[in-house]
């Protein structure tokens, strides 16, 4: 498995793609090109199914001895109080929540780090939001995986777009994420984006 760039904000794109096993969902992150040409397995992801406090851990190596980072569910009952993430050693490296009030519109997170930046992230297509909603609420159809895909964008206070997360059609559900590089150079924690992603697929129901 290839190594991480030394800079939490290395990786300008990133592909997130799910595969489902009887008792954990577990996630692959992988840098990719402009193109999506995959560049090499970064680390991956699992999450146990009917956890009873929601946690994810990312790690390098199969054996799963060498985690990476993770989020964790600051609450075991209240999921709305947010997610905080970790780095190896424990210590944080961003945070995101949902905003359920918001999201009766268009799904709606919050997304920041622990220097103070936060951004906004919302479904791209209002139109597919509340039509999303609308499958959910028909008898019989909601139990239909939904047809249509969804997509969000962060945004900092100033409108810049800080990642985006784009799902692609096909068996297995994939994301490309793209964490484009702010007018001073800035770029969000490769890691955070990650994480975020990977909840977006998780927690997008809860």
């Amino acid at each position: 498995m290839s190594e991480p760039t030394a800079s939490p904000s290395g990786f300008e794109r990133l592909k997130v793609r799910q595969k489902l096993t009887l008792m954990v969902n577990r996630y692959e992150i992988l840098q990719t090109d402009e193109q999506g040409t995959d560049l090499g397995l970064i680390c991956f992801a699992e999450q146990k199914q009917m956890a009873f406090k929601e946690q994810v851990t990312f790690y390098t190596d199969a054996a799963k001895t060498h985690p990476l980072f993770g989020f964790t569910a600051r609450k075991v009952i209240d999921l709305g109080s947010g997610y905080d993430v970790v780095d190896a050693a424990g210590q944080p490296i961003g945070w995101f929540k949902k905003e359920f009030a918001a999201s009766l519109g268009r799904s709606t997170w919050q997304l920041g780090t622990p220097d103070g930046f936060s951004c906004v992230g919302q479904e791209r297509n209002a139109k597919v939001a509340v039509l999303r909603r609308i499958w959910d609420l028909v008898p019989v159809v909601g139990d239909i995986p939904v047809p249509w895909l969804f997509h969000f964008d962060f945004r900092a206070g100033d409108g810049a777009i800080v990642m985006s997360s784009t799902k692609k059609v096909g068996l297995k559900d994939t994301y490309f994420v793209d964490l484009p590089g702010q007018s001073n150079g800035w770029r969000l924690d490769w890691r955070v984006a990650a994480a975020m992603a990977v909840a977006l697929d998780a927690l997008q129901s809860r």
